[in-house]
């Protein structure tokens, strides 16, 4: 992913040491923008691995996409980002997807002539991972960003608490600026401080992202001799049924493991009306809705449901993304523009093109 800023001969060429909190496709894509332009930067993320919704789920019976199922590609530069991805993504029969009713029978079949689906190999936070191995140790995992604080040591710069494994705290301290590339919830959070966060907070208000539940199960007896196939024919659907609006089966997907699997994603409303619900619950609710949409009665071998609490955005930002030069504080994320893979890259890479 080999980007640089514009030349602007009024900008500093002194390298600058930037934190970037969220290892998603829009922290990792700032954080390489920003190292290409001779910066510095550390990059705290929460989970044990960067990919933040291109998550992937380890399984006895192969992986599963548990958030972002596939991704389009508009925007030409996007499209130069992912020529440097040495072939880890290839081109997915999603774009035959069809729409169904209620009660799961095919109510629209997709038009050919529609733009290509895409997914990462071996899963979708292959993409994700391969940009963000050349930051090394700048990468900071199992780490949570608890609060920004002006340094101790610096007033100009900024300092970071965090919580590690065990609940073992740390201070970062000396950093020119924060990128905060996490969810709207994330970001609030962490601008609840001093008045000079207040600006970017207020900017974060009017947005609004639904939750959504999602749903993995695995039938290994479709794989067996006597069984060649198990349910519908397509692979893909956007549903009308009241709990669910996609299905998806992960064996289509091209590097994908080929025992029978599907993944459910919620619709926002029913994800909203349950997302305080016990797992367990919701997996038999949304194993319900499985059968009747599909006609599969048998029992999975493996069911396993997670919730995202921030997913699909419905109100957006309205701006790529939020930087307050004087705070030295910035903010990127899909949820600025949209909700797709590419407006998460966008926004990395635009952020960091703005205070590199």
């Amino acid at each position: 992913m080999t980007l640089r800023p514009p030349a602007d001969r009024h900008r500093s060429s002194a390298p600058r040491h930037y934190a970037i909190v969220g290892a998603g496709m829009a922290g990792v894509a700032c954080a390489r923008t920003l190292v290409q332009a001779g910066h510095r930067v550390s990059v705290f993320e929460r989970e044990a691995a960067p990919g933040g919704r291109m998550a992937s789920e380890s399984t006895p019976f192969g992986s599963f996409d548990s958030g972002t199922q596939y991704f389009t590609v508009r925007d030409p530069r996007f499209a130069r980002a992912l020529e440097t991805a040495n072939g880890c993504c290839r081109p997915w029969s999603a774009n035959l997807v069809r729409v169904l009713d209620a009660h799961g029978r095919v109510a629209e079949a997709a038009l050919p002539g529609r733009e290509q689906h895409w997914v990462a190999q071996p899963g979708m936070d292959a993409l994700v991972a391969h940009w963000a191995a050349p930051l090394g140790d700048a990468l900071i995992t199992r780490t949570r960003v608890t609060s920004i604080e002006p340094d101790a040591l610096d007033a100009k710069r900024w300092q970071l608490r965090t919580e590690g494994a065990e609940d073992a705290q740390h201070v970062y301290s000396g950093f020119d600026a924060v990128l905060l590339a996490v969810p709207p919830g994330g970001a609030r959070a962490l601008l609840d401080g001093s008045a000079p966060m207040a600006m970017l907070r207020e900017r974060t208000e009017s947005v609004r992202i639904a939750p959504c539940w999602t749903l993995m199960i695995a039938f290994p007896q479709a794989n067996q001799p006597t069984l060649s196939h198990l349910g519908p024919q397509w692979n893909a659907a956007r549903s009308n049924h009241h709990r669910v609006a996609w299905l998806a089966r992960e064996s289509s997907k091209p590097g994908r493991e080929r025992i029978e699997r599907w993944t459910l994603q919620a619709s926002p409303a029913w994800s909203k009306e349950h997302l305080r619900d016990d797992p367990a619950r919701v997996e038999a609710k949304l194993l319900r809705a499985f059968s009747e949409i599909t006609g599969i009665r048998a029992t999975p071998s493996h069911a396993q449901a997670r919730c995202w609490p921030e997913a699909q955005t419905q109100v957006p930002v309205g701006a790529p993304h939020l930087w307050d030069a004087k705070a030295r504080l910035g903010v990127a994320g899909d949820w600025c523009t949209g909700h797709r893979v590419e407006d998460a890259f966008l926004s990395g890479l635009t952020l960091a093109l703005k205070v590199a």
